[in-house]
Order: structure tokens, then C-alpha cells, then sequence
């Protein structure tokens, strides 16, 4: 004979409690500690102002310290920077609870004596979910691993204090950049990800066939009409939906087949895209720039204050520059003349010059600028609508330029090939203008994170392992 031991009706569903006469005692109280147990994060357990209350937490340890008669466990589950201590009977500590390990507790939320934090978790039952051998563990409990050490093993970082703070403020400055178009009246596309064109004209491109296709009897080789590439920038799309949007942006993975392991270079990254219509001025550029750079920052910094406290700060805005580079006594590895790119040197330089805030660099020269930015047509130093937007430590984070409207200047502009982006200019075209942001560098920015590899979930890169 079995029975079913139900509680009232007059508690919520999620306290009723089920068993058969036929489980063990052991079973029937866990069963009934995890049913009466509200299952919450570290985080709201730690801003928790309430205690006696019956709690569930599901997490990793980060420490174990077994005493005589108690055992102290730090316990987290990537909700916050900051783990909660969890108090326990000895009797409770087994073989298998260690650093590392996955765990599943039940217990009662108290006033903790520590200074360190508010409450803590007076534990009744704890159960290993899942075993971690801490020989075997490439992090140690008690060392400070280095971040070229973590990136060893991008299957596990997401364990250390570090990169779980950095995947945080990831997610929070996503949120922040997201608010700040829809917040502005900005619609959101998605732009293709497989495109026939090269919007930057640098060729540094990832060609697409479907594996295993190889007929040299087929008179059109390629999947589709066209050979097709991975996007290096959605902005030639953001152009066509300009001419029905006054405000539209993007926000999605690109790629760059650039042969480099440097610390600046990465294959796939991310990039905020924004195209407006309407606007005949770089002041219109700047201020979407410094407002969403302002915006996004200043979420980031009061939604993860403690994260962000392992990293360096930067906030805010404006000069010259050609000038600036000859005048200084630096010696650069490139020389700055009138016609000369920028480099990361150069770019760094101007930046410390202006007391290390980020700054703005207008009005390019026109040979070093891709074929879509408007030609100012000032002599004699021949100039395009183009401005970056440089800060500390990263160099370059914004680039953008007002576009190319006039059908009868850009039909004549070599590079522009494709017919339909002639014909946007033929049919109720409007000045227009936009730019890029990318999105790790700016997270380097915010975070003063040396190597871009650092703030990215997976680094792909020349020449690097792919899970």
C-alpha cells in the first residue's frame, strides 16, 4: 500500500510536497527539503535584508575549509562577483567536496558575524551534482592565474573570478547599447551574415562553399550566383534600410581573415553599427558616438560596480592632429606626414596628448578613406566627411563618415561595382551618414584590458583551436 502526503491547498503550489510510503527516510527528506526551498541566486541571497528563510542554491565551490565541528564553503553560480559562505555541520563534508566541484545545497539564510557580507547559509543537506578532481583542475584554489595563463584553456575560463566578471559586464553592456537605440528611435536589422560584397575593399575576407563540393564540370561553381563571403560590416544593409528609416542599427558578428596573432586582431568580433538619414554633419555622428559610449558606460559602471572593480576605469570627451604627431618629440616607427594613415601609435599618442580622454579625429584625407565617404572637395589637402572616435589604451573604438550621396560623384568613384547601391542614390536618396563600434574594443576601453583575446567568450584568431 503506498500514500500520498500533500500539504494544504491553502499553501502555493510550490510547497506541496509528494511521496510514497515506499522511498527511503534519507530520500523523503531530501525530497522534502528541496520541495520546501525556495531555490534563488547567490546574488539575491546576498542582497537578501530577510533571514530564516528556507533557501535552495545550485552553484560551484570556489573554497573548502573543513574545521572540527564546521565546514565553510564559498559557493557561486555566476550571478555575482562575490560568493556566498555556506556554514555546515562536519558531518556533512564528503571525499568528493571539493574545489571546483558542482553543488546543490538546502538550507537556512542567517545574519552572518562576518563583516565581509551580510548573510550566509546555515546548510541542512548538500549534495555533489557533479565531481571535480583539483589535482586534475587546471585552476588552483589559492593561485592568482594570469590572464595569458587562462587563455589556455577557453573551455574553463569561465570559472575564473576574472573572465566570469568580464562575461557579466558582456551582458550588461549589451543590454545598455540595445536601451540606447531603442531608447533614441532607432530600428533594429539584422543584416545578412553571408554577403557577396566587401564593404571595407580590404579583401581580408572568408570565402563560403558548402563542404565537399568540388565539380569543375559545373558551369556556376558556387552555392549561390555569386561567390559569397562572411560580413566584414553590415553597413552597405544599414544603407538600404536608410533610405526608409530615418535611424536604423545593427549589432551582430563580423569576420576579418587577417593572418595575425597579435593582441589587437581577432577573426570574429562584434560590431554595433548605426546609419542615419537626414544629417549633412559630422556633429550629428559625433554626438550618437559619445552618447551611446556614455550611455552603455554608465550602466555598465552602476550595474557592475564590483566587477568592474577588477578592472581599470575610463570615462570621457575632444583636437588636431597632424600637427600635434610632427610637433611632438616622439619618435614614431612610422613617419606622420600630410596623406599618412594613422597607426596604433599615432592613435595612442593623440589620445595621452589630450589628457587621456577619448577624442575625436575629423576630415581624413580622401585617398585613405573607402569609396561610400562623402568628398568634402576642399583643396588642397582633399579631404573626406570621416571621423574616428580614438580613447585611452585601445587607440581607434569608432569609425564612421558621412556617405557618398551625390549619384553623379559616386558613379564615377572607383571601387563601387554593385548596380543596386548606384540605384539606392537614383530613387528619393537623402544625405545620410553612420559608423561602427567595436564592441571588444570597447570593452577594452571600459575595462583597460591589454589584449582583445580577453573579453570575448571564444577567441578565434589566425591559426588558433576552435571547440
Amino acid at each position: 500500500m503506498s500514500f500520498t502526503l500533500q500539504w494544504s491547498a491553502a499553501f502555493p503550489s510550490a510547497l506541496f510536497c509528494r511521496c510514497s510510503s515506499r522511498c527511503s527516510s534519507k530520500s523523503f527528506q531530501r525530497h522534502c527539503n528541496r520541495t520546501l526551498s525556495e531555490k534563488v541566486r547567490v546574488s539575491d541571497a546576498l542582497s537578501s535584508k530577510e533571514t530564516g528563510s528556507n533557501v535552495r542554491i545550485q552553484g560551484w565551490v570556489r573554497s573548502v575549509r573543513p574545521q572540527k565541528d564546521n565546514l565553510f564553503l564559498h559557493v557561486n553560480d555566476g550571478s555575482s562577483l562575490q560568493s556566498l559562505q555556506v556554514v555546515a555541520s562536519s558531518h556533512l563534508n564528503t571525499r568528493d567536496l571539493t574545489f571546483g566541484c558542482a553543488v546543490d545545497i538546502t538550507g537556512t539564510l542567517e545574519k552572518s558575524p562576518s563583516k565581509r557580507q551580510n548573510v550566509e547559509l546555515r546548510a541542512r543537506h548538500i549534495e555533489v551534482v557533479g565531481e571535480c578532481n583539483p589535482v586534475d583542475f587546471p585552476f588552483k584554489i589559492k593561485e592568482r592565474h594570469s590572464l595569458e595563463y587562462v587563455r589556455q584553456f577557453p573551455h574553463l575560463r569561465c570559472r575564473t573570478n576574472a573572465f566570469s566578471s568580464l562575461l557579466r559586464i558582456r551582458s550588461e553592456a549589451t543590454t545598455a547599447i540595445q536601451s540606447f537605440f531603442r531608447d533614441n528611435g532607432y530600428v533594429q536589422i539584422h543584416t545578412p551574415v553571408i554577403t557577396s560584397n566587401d564593404c571595407e575593399g580590404a579583401g581580408e575576407l572568408f570565402q563560403v562553399e558548402p563542404a565537399g563540393h568540388n565539380d569543375s564540370d559545373d558551369p556556376n561553381p558556387h552555392f549561390f550566383s555569386v561567390p559569397a563571403y562572411l560580413t566584414v560590416s553590415g553597413q552597405l544593409h544599414l544603407e538600404v534600410m536608410a533610405g526608409a528609416f530615418s535611424a536604423v542599427y545593427t549589432f551582430g558578428p563580423t569576420f576579418r581573415a587577417e593572418n595575425s596573432q597579435s593582441r589587437r586582431h581577432l577573426a570574429e568580433f562584434y560590431m554595433v553599427e548605426a546609419e542615419i538619414a537626414f544629417t549633412e554633419s559630422l556633429d550629428d555622428l559625433m554626438k550618437v558616438m559619445e552618447g551611446l559610449f556614455k550611455a552603455a558606460t554608465e550602466h555598465v559602471l552602476s550595474s557592475c560596480a564590483e566587477d568592474v572593480e577588477l578592472f581599470h576605469k575610463y570615462i570621457a570627451p575632444g583636437h588636431r592632429a597632424i600637427d600635434i604627431l610632427k610637433s611632438s618629440s616622439q619618435n614614431f616607427t612610422i613617419s606622420t606626414e600630410w596623406g599618412c594613415d594613422l597607426q596604433t601609435e599615432h592613435e595612442k599618442f593623440l589620445v595621452k596628448h589630450c589628457g587621456n580622454v577619448p577624442v575625436f579625429v575629423i576630415n581624413y584625407p580622401y585617398e585613405l578613406k573607402p569609396f561610400y565617404a562623402r568628398d568634402n572637395q576642399d583643396q588642397p589637402n582633399h579631404t573626406a566627411a570621416a571621423v574616428d572616435l580614438l580613447v585611452p589604451g585601445v587607440g581607434e573604438l569608432c569609425g564612421g563618415s558621412l556617405r557618398e550621396e551625390r549619384l553623379e560623384l559616386l558613379s564615377l568613384t572607383e571601387g563601387v561595382s554593385e548596380a543596386w547601391y548606384l540605384q539606392l542614390r537614383e530613387f528619393g536618396s537623402v544625405p545620410h551618414g553612420g559608423f561602427g563600434m567595436g564592441f571588444e574594443r570597447y570593452l577594452q576601453c571600459i575595462l583597460g584590458l591589454h589584449n582583445i583575446k580577453d573579453v570575448i567568450p571564444f577567441a578565434r584568431f589566425s591559426h588558433s583551436c576552435l571547440l
